[in-house]
């Protein structure tokens, strides 16, 4: 399973617009950055209160990477 796989399963978990989720996944020497868009009512939900829901997520994210010696990185773009 691809990190991108692996936030797809978290964030379609979540979100009531399962089609409105976009997941971009780039390679570069920092390791792997992944791009995730939602539909702005699941923006909410997604980031959470304070933001404990995307830091949680990022760091679930963190420790998948570590278990394959990679660096993963989540950013959330916001329309």
């Amino acid at each position: 399973m691809t990190p991108k796989d692996f936030l797809s399963f978290i964030i379609n978990a979540l979100v009531s617009h399962e089609a409105d989720v976009i997941i971009e996944q780039r390679e570069d020497e920092l390791g792997t950055l992944l791009t995730l868009k939602v539909n702005t009512q699941d923006m909410g939900t997604i980031i959470g209160k304070e933001g404990k829901t995307i830091n949680a997520i990022r760091t679930v994210l963190r420790v998948y990477g570590s278990k394959m010696d990679a660096r993963v990185n989540l950013k959330v773009i916001e329309d």
